[in-house]
């Protein structure tokens, strides 16, 4: 009896000894990732209407950006989740939804929007979503010209609402490809009136003389990223420098300068002319 007591006794040792490390490790290797969903909702006036989805997750003490996640955007309005479309994010774990009509949305008794980003999960990442919650906001800008000085007035108001929107910061800025050149004051607070009144001021460069001027509401805690962009024929032409179609010494093959043509020609000719001279001399010193 004692013989098969201590049988036992080392079978349970091998079995954890031998399986249970197994479990752990088994367990550690299943151990799945958090996903951080960042959503910002973005309204061009005239133009797109999207969220602008980013997704992240830290991994060995390194926030890095998960490219390839399937997403799923709901309409939530009174405990109800309406699917409204997926997308899928980019190398750069950035994806765009674009909502092609804002009416397909609907809003709950307080003309707010709520928009929810879901992941379902997959073997690396458990599931996250993310809500979105905006207003519907509109910008009405315009160049108007005052005492020989331009003027960006743009007005801001609650569409939903039907109410212009006081006390509300608006950037006012000339797009450029890399960062936007601001101008005006650092903050342009609109009035009693929701309006504001910016001056531009001469010798601004743009192509022909065109300068695209955006109104800017700037991630609104209640109506997100309202955008307005007018086209204002008010900038310094820019004067065009290119020498493509000239002949410079950095021109492609089919622009070389004429006094290089011609200089390397002459050495050509003259090489093989010097050439057939000393040739033509040997012959007829062999033939002496």
């Amino acid at each position: 009896m004692k013989s098969r007591g201590i049988v036992h006794i080392i079978l349970l040792i091998l079995l954890e000894t031998f399986l249970v490390p197994g479990n752990i490790l088994h367990a550690q290797d299943t151990k799945k990732n958090r996903i951080r969903i960042k959503a910002d909702y973005i309204k061009v006036m005239g133009g797109e209407i999207y969220l602008n989805i980013k997704t992240t997750s830290r991994i060995d003490k390194q926030n890095i950006e998960v490219p390839n996640l399937d997403l799923a955007v709901y309409n939530e309005i009174d405990d109800e989740e309406i699917l409204l479309g997926n997308t899928k994010t980019d190398l750069k774990g950035q994806a765009k939804f674009l909502i092609d009509n804002l009416n397909i949305v609907k809003p709950d008794s307080t003309d707010t929007y709520n928009l929810a980003v879901s992941f379902e999960g997959n073997d690396d990442f458990k599931r996250a979503s993310r809500s979105v919650s905006f207003k519907n906001a509109a910008i009405k800008a315009e160049l108007v010209r005052k005492d020989s000085i331009n003027y960006i007035k743009a007005t801001l108001s609650d569409s939903g609402a039907d109410s212009l929107l006081a006390e509300q910061s608006l950037l006012v800025q000339v797009q450029r490809l890399f960062s936007p050149l601001k101008i005006g004051e650092e903050f342009n607070f609109t009035d009693e009136n929701g309006t504001i009144f910016v001056p531009v001021e001469d010798g601004i460069p743009g192509l022909n003389g065109n300068l695209n001027i955006e109104v800017v509401l700037d991630d609104s805690d209640d109506y997100g990223t309202v955008k307005a962009v007018i086209k204002a024929p008010i900038g310094k032409p820019i004067v065009e420098e290119s020498t493509f179609d000239e002949r410079t010494l950095w021109s492609p093959r089919g622009k070389t300068p004429i006094f290089i043509l011609l200089f390397t020609g002459a050495l050509i000719f003259g090489t093989w002319g010097v050439i057939i001279y000393l040739i033509t001399n040997l012959f007829k010193i062999t033939k002496n």
